[in-house]
């Protein structure tokens, strides 16, 4: 008896290590903060200058029987606040499946600025320009598939089901109470090296977006996006340009209703960035935007246009980062005359 209980024992611990080492996985939490202070230009209220933001990041990971993996991200903003989760399952050679809950780059806001920068994009350094980026299904909780990299193209294809919706908890559902449906986003990532290692640092990206409207709306058509751009590494530095383009869908003319309004909106960007050394990195970059579609009451179409355009610099120690950036921006929210400048000096800590 003795024996046959040792027996049992011996065989029910070894089934237990095997299932214990199926369903193994792990959590980690990331994190850093960032202080910073602020100088506007003249004509500005600065108010205090001193900031503080703090992030952390919570993963767990796993693998099922077959070697398929998948993970779960959840992102905290500052005070905790939740910010986004999303889960991803890797199926090797048959591609990733991603399932985020509409605060992150998903489609085509994953190529929303592309640009080379020491720090931060050109448009979000202490000013609130009023630019506004290719977002497609990426503000929405989604579902993107992935394929598996061939011949240097990774290929997306990016669903809503009720575009603008967020953070639906499971065995519930959500609507956004809008005018828009579903959305639906592809997008074409390209890095043509085939073997030359002249193209291996040359990437290619272009993406668009199609937001479904309401069938019962009498005053909006179906809402367009897309982006297109290219960035590309020369030693230490990294040069890019990128174009995109939002239909509104507003098309009050074309509808019956009596007010013209603006409905197209087009921008171009550009970037560079020097890595002087492992440590230390400089860029510059400008972002123009402008919009078409000007209701009869305009009469200086200057007012359609934003300029921005940002010098940063960034030196890394270890775990912590001191950046710097002085930014300019004209017409600020399509305001003509609105002409806005800020100097931010950041000290960012990440553990």
């Amino acid at each position: 008896m003795n024996k046959l209980t040792k027996v049992g024992c011996s065989a029910l611990c070894g089934s237990l290590a095997a299932i214990s080492a199926a369903n193994a996985g792990e959590m980690t939490v990331t994190g850093g903060a960032d202080m910073t202070w602020i100088s506007y230009g003249a004509n500005q209220t600065t108010g205090n200058p001193l900031g503080m933001g703090s992030n952390t990041n919570i993963k767990g990971s796993g693998e099922l029987d077959n070697g398929w993996t998948f993970d779960l991200t959840i992102a905290n903003a500052n005070l905790q606040a939740f910010s986004n989760a999303n889960i991803t399952l890797s199926m090797g050679g048959l591609g990733k499946l991603n399932f985020n809950q509409g605060n992150s780059g998903n489609g085509i806001a994953a190529f929303d600025d592309k640009m080379p920068t020491a720090w931060e994009e050109s448009w979000g350094n202490g000013l609130s320009t009023g630019i506004r980026l290719p977002l497609g299904s990426g503000g929405s909780q989604n579902i993107m598939y992935t394929t598996p990299t061939i011949l240097g193209v990774t290929l997306t294809a990016t669903h809503a089901p009720d575009y603008g919706t967020q953070n639906t908890a499971d065995k519930s559902t959500a609507s956004s109470q809008d005018q828009l449906g579903s959305s639906s986003d592809a997008t074409i990532n390209i890095n043509p090296s085939f073997g030359t290692e002249i193209l291996s640092s040359l990437n290619i990206f272009a993406g668009a977006a199609q937001v479904k409207a309401v069938d019962t709306d009498a005053t909006h058509d179906d809402r367009y996006e897309g982006v297109m751009g290219l960035t590309y590494d020369i030693g230490p530095i990294s040069l890019g340009a990128q174009w995109s383009a939002d239909y509104t869908g507003v098309d009050d003319e074309g509808l019956g209703v009596s007010n013209n309004v603006y409905n197209f909106y087009k921008a171009k960007a550009f970037g560079v960035a020097f890595n002087v050394n492992d440590d230390l990195s400089i860029s510059y970059g400008e972002w123009e935007h402008q919009k078409a579609g000007y209701s009869s009451s305009d009469t200086n179409q200057i007012m359609g246009r934003i300029e921005v355009s940002s010098l940063q610099a960034a030196y890394t120690m270890g775990g912590a980062s001191i950046r710097v950036a002085s930014t300019e921006a004209d017409n600020v929210s399509w305001s003509y005359g609105d002409n806005r400048s800020a100097t931010v000096l950041s000290l960012g800590l990440a553990f």
